[in-house]
């Protein structure tokens, strides 16, 4: 069975917010916070809060693709964001921050391009969508308070969701 398993890599601004999502499906064996994309061999939130890591914050999924698509990961993924923001997302501002995609393979590749050009020519946005695609370096994963943040503390992450914007954001646009 795990040798089916394929894995997905995303930015969409604070981690913590990025995890539910996808951890609520068949076919998702993990769903990890972690840093992906610097120049810090084994970053700490610290480093990549300072914005001197050159990291993003992201999720890492281990995924079955014979239950659960890379199409459909990408549809949740353009769910959770601004794609037109490259400063950041909602409250949270800063190159940590910035949405994109990283692709572990040739395919990723090719099915991340087309779904940002299918959203760009949707008409849902106004403004041009900025959200990058880029080949995957080394994941770190976060430190283990950051993992599952959502059902660890429940209540600080609806309140941080809540005052960040992105329900309303997402409401709006889907």
């Amino acid at each position: 069975m795990m040798k089916n398993l394929e894995i997905a890599t995303f930015a969409g601004g604070c981690f913590w917010c990025m995890v539910k999502p996808f951890d609520q499906w068949d076919g998702i064996h993990g769903v990890v916070s972690g840093y992906m994309g610097g120049h810090v061999e084994n970053p700490t939130y610290s480093d990549v809060k300072s914005g001197n890591s050159g990291h993003y914050e992201v999720v890492q999924i281990t995924y079955d693709p014979t239950i659960f698509s890379y199409e459909q990961l990408l549809d949740i993924f353009w769910q959770q964001i601004d794609p037109t923001d490259a400063g950041g997302q909602f409250q949270d501002r800063g190159d940590s921050y910035r949405a994109a995609i990283f692709y572990h393979n040739d395919e990723q590749k090719i099915v991340a391009e087309e779904s940002k050009r299918q959203l760009a020519q949707s008409g849902k946005f106004t403004k041009p969508i900025v959200t990058e695609i880029i080949n995957a370096p080394i994941f770190y994963p976060a430190e283990e308070y950051h993992q599952d943040f959502y059902k660890k503390n429940k209540e600080e992450y609806l309140a941080d969701r809540n005052k960040s914007g992105r329900d309303d954001f997402i409401t709006k646009h889907w």
